[in-house]
């Protein structure tokens, strides 16, 4: 009982401080003259992702990696089955009107390189590197494309920017963004810690592997943040943000969150993974080809369509 506790209590503790770490973060750059876009781009990414990145760290130094890359592949999953699942059922998602083809592709394509590094397996420190070059490539690539729509007048007004960057308050005083990163930078580790213990133990008491822990239980955890963004933007009528939101995170997960863990220690891959897992997170990113190139809407029948699949596969997972 104690470890499920552990669990939740890890999980609420992660997203209450990767929250408040994001708005901290964001404010005080913006107080210190970093440009909206760049802070967009970096900082609010790498934030929403540090659930992720902590308990992928956690695991690795505690001797339980399974759970660092279940969590990523399990997170990449839920993404785009359930987390853009669960709203279209809701409101369904007008994703005709959106324009994410570039990155989208870039997703494919951090994907097929995840895959064929997991296939060099064990991953260590050298892969980390290249994952994160190519993360760096792809950051440096969307912010010039940025610029250069801003200077051809086709971006939003930096005012419009501002208050659409997440978590930015241009009011906030400087003792509360002073709070808000010292409660971020404490509670990160310290709900990882709780997180991972908690899983592992359960993992040996009902005698299955931390891979399926992670792929499970840990992956749906850390998908509840971007469960919410996708929801609030399908309320809002944001087929952009719901998309834009779920590609960008499974690009973080693949090249950041692996990437800075494997220069903790070495990953091993389960055989399993090969087998079954990073095939079924390759099929459920190109179900979204449709919707990005073809300017299908996700509606509330893909919407059933796609959570049906999820629990199909967690079923079989967990069988």
């Amino acid at each position: 009982m104690m470890d499920w506790i552990f669990v939740g209590l890890g999980l609420i503790i992660l997203l209450l401080a990767g929250d408040v770490l994001v708005k901290g973060a964001v404010n005080l750059s913006l107080r210190m003259g970093i440009p909206a876009l760049i802070v967009s781009l970096t900082i609010v990414a790498f934030g929403t992702s540090a659930p992720e990145l902590l308990i992928a760290i956690q695991a690795v130094t505690e001797g339980a990696p399974g759970i660092a890359m279940g969590n990523v592949v399990g997170s990449n999953t839920a993404n785009v089955l359930l987390v853009l699942g669960v709203p279209a059922i809701m409101t369904g998602l007008h994703s005709s009107e959106c324009n994410t083809r570039k990155t989208y592709l870039y997703m494919i394509l951090a994907t097929l390189i995840f895959i064929g590094v997991c296939f060099a397996g064990p991953l260590t420190w050298m892969h980390g590197i290249g994952l994160l070059v190519v993360l760096a490539y792809i950051l440096f690539d969307q912010a010039r494309e940025a610029n250069r729509h801003r200077k051809a007048g086709r971006d939003c007004a930096p005012c419009d920017e501002l208050e659409e960057l997440e978590g930015a308050d241009e009011n906030m005083p400087g003792w509360q963004i002073g709070l808000f990163l010292v409660l971020g930078l404490i509670g990160l580790p310290l709900g990882a810690e709780l997180l991972v213990e908690g899983a592992v133990d359960i993992a040996r008491d009902f005698g299955i592997s931390e891979t399926v822990i992670g792929l499970t239980l840990v992956a749906v955890g850390t998908s509840l943040p971007e469960l919410a963004t996708t929801v609030m933007a399908a309320l809002r009528r944001q087929a952009d943000v719901a998309l834009g939101n779920v590609i960008g995170s499974n690009m973080f997960n693949l090249l950041a969150i692996i990437g800075i863990a494997s220069l903790i220690g070495d990953i091993p891959v389960d055989p399993q993974f090969l087998k079954l897992d990073i095939w079924v997170m390759l099929a459920a990113s190109l179900m979204l080809f449709p919707f990005v190139f073809l300017r299908w809407n996700i509606t509330r029948a893909w919407g059933i369509f796609f959570c049906v699949l999820y629990v199909a596969y967690i079923c079989a997972i967990l069988s």
